[in-house]
């Protein structure tokens, strides 16, 4: 599979990851009444079980064993959980933006970082 479909692939599973997390993030903040950055680590990780299913099959079709697999998955992940509540305590808690531009902004800024990540260390040959 080529590079760019590889990425298309990638960004078609995030969209579906997003739909999670975005779900989590907004009701915990509309309904909930959760802060955004303690928020959004908890649709981060609802997201994140979304991603490994269909990056896994999908986007890497990889046939590394998922007890390999899935710590690299999670370490991958883990730095990802660590960007996004940086970015969004910065974005939101400091700059002040709102909290929905500040999440888009974030997901952006780790898209980049998990596909190669992934692509390299959790999904790459074993």
């Amino acid at each position: 599979m080529t590079l760019s479909r590889q990425f298309f692939i990638f960004v078609a599973v995030g969209l579906a990851a997003a739909v999670a997390h975005f779900g989590v993030l907004i009701g915990l903040v509309e309904a909930g009444g959760v802060a955004p950055a303690p928020a959004t680590l908890a649709g981060y990780v609802a997201g994140g079980l979304v991603s490994y299913a269909l990056n896994r099959r999908h986007t890497y079709a990889s046939d590394r064993p998922h007890g390999e697999a899935g710590w690299r998955f999670t370490l991958v992940a883990g730095v990802g959980f660590l960007m996004t509540f940086a970015s969004m305590s910065l974005l939101h808690d400091v700059l002040g933006l709102h909290y929905l531009p500040a999440q888009v902004l974030t997901t952006g800024a780790v898209l980049v970082w998990s596909f190669l990540a992934h692509k390299l260390f959790t999904f790459g040959k074993a």
